[in-house]
């Protein structure tokens, strides 16, 4: 393991669970920060229940989202815990958690009680619709923030209900837009000295990736109503999913690219044709324009041939990958876009990688997740002064709690 990182030095308590909150904190730890993972006991994290398949106790979700973290684990219903929290926000530069909206101030451990402990305290609250707001106090996932920003009204068939991503999307990215506000805090606290609350919501970061429904709708005082249009763009032409010879592929072939594409497709007539010359006049008849680019592509003997031609003209297509295909493509094994990771008790396992490539530290680091309550002693002794006879103490009287697993 590295001595060294971007953010050694860095300390966060980490109050966050399941997927969001983790994603934040996890950018932080396989960065190098100390990130103190607070679990309330008895059974931690609810992931640490799911994605089980090695034959033992082992959450492979757990290990994907808490690599170089440490866990503690405290009985969040005894006064002891909150008092060991409360000493730990004195040592930390940062707080986070993604908890629903009150828990936090119900425990005591709200933005305004850690700014007493600790008066530049970096806070960020991540929940799925926002710490304000009518919509404040529903509680929240990653597909119901979704499904109020308008993406899922984008998704699927234009006469059928619309369809649900099964990813974590919405999650993933609110945690990187958090992670992503706190490093901007600490810059300005190292500036200013000044701390900082940050609320981070699922629904605000969802609303965000609208790269043109808004402005359209707005644009044309509602004449256009943005909603899904199935397996092709809406407002640009030609660009979308196309069936081919054995599958199906991607291709983007719309403004400048429809030059390339007409040369791949033998027709660079089309090119300063007006009726084929533009978007818009493309979008009119964009059944005609599919069955055009399709009739072409079932022309080839396989999807890797007409990738081969398509990429010899310059034009952006791919071919569709199942997430089995890119657990052994040379491209994701290269540049650690898949990433092996050895865990104590699951063995070698695969996840993704990290994205943040740099120039001085590897990507992937030897790091490993937690056992739940696996650093209470070191991180009570270390940073608190408590002393084993304490800690011997707080174990027995089930304040502090641990697992195998």
């Amino acid at each position: 393991m590295i001595q060294q990182h971007l953010l050694t030095g860095i300390r966060v308590l980490d109050f966050t669970r399941v997927l969001a909150g983790p994603t934040c904190t996890r950018m932080f730890a396989e960065c190098g920060a100390e990130v103190i993972k607070v679990e309330s006991g008895p059974d931690g994290d609810m992931v640490r229940k799911i994605s089980k398949f090695r034959g033992n106790d082992r959450s492979l979700y757990l290990i994907q989202q808490n690599l170089n973290k440490k866990s503690v684990c405290l009985d969040f219903r005894k006064p002891e815990s909150i008092a060991l929290l409360r000493e730990l926000v004195a040592q930390c530069d940062v707080v986070v958690e993604n908890f629903r909206p009150g828990v936090m101030a119900k425990l005591g451990l709200a933005y305004a009680d850690c700014k007493a402990i600790k008066e530049d305290i970096v806070y960020c609250s991540i929940s799925a619709l926002g710490q304000s707001g009518e919509l404040a106090a529903k509680p929240g996932y990653d597909f119901i923030a979704q499904a109020y920003s308008g993406v899922t009204s984008l998704i699927g068939e234009r006469d059928e209900p619309p369809y649900l991503p099964l990813l974590g999307l919405g999650d993933v990215s609110t945690g990187v837009h958090a992670a992503f506000g706190i490093a901007a805090a600490l810059l300005h606290r190292a500036r200013t000295g000044l701390g900082q609350y940050l609320d981070i919501a699922l629904l605000d970061c969802y609303y965000h990736y609208h790269e043109a429904a808004v402005h359209t709708c707005s644009g044309t005082r509602g004449a256009v109503k943005p909603t899904r249009s199935g397996r092709h763009f809406s407002y640009v032409c030609p660009a979308g999913v196309f069936r081919a010879n054995g599958g199906s592929i991607v291709l983007i072939g719309f403004l400048h690219h429809w030059a390339d594409l007409c040369a791949a497709l033998g027709r660079p007539e089309l090119v300063a044709d007006p009726g084929w010359a533009t978007d818009q006049v493309r979008l009119a008849k964009v059944d005609e324009v599919v069955g055009m680019i399709e009739a072409w592509l079932m022309k080839f003997p396989d999807i890797d041939s007409a990738i081969a031609t398509l990429d010899g003209h310059g034009v952006p297509c791919a071919p569709i990958l199942s997430v089995e295909q890119t657990l052994t493509h040379p491209h994701f094994i290269e540049r650690g876009t898949v990433r092996t990771v050895h865990d104590r008790l699951a063995g070698d396992i695969q996840i993704p990688g990290m994205p943040i490539k740099g120039s001085t530290y590897p990507a992937n680091n030897d790091y490993v997740a937690p056992l739940l309550g696996e650093h209470n002693a070191e991180v009570l002794s270390g940073l608190l002064g408590k002393s084993e006879g304490e800690i011997a103490a707080l174990t027995a009287s089930g304040v502090l709690m641990s697992a195998a697993s």
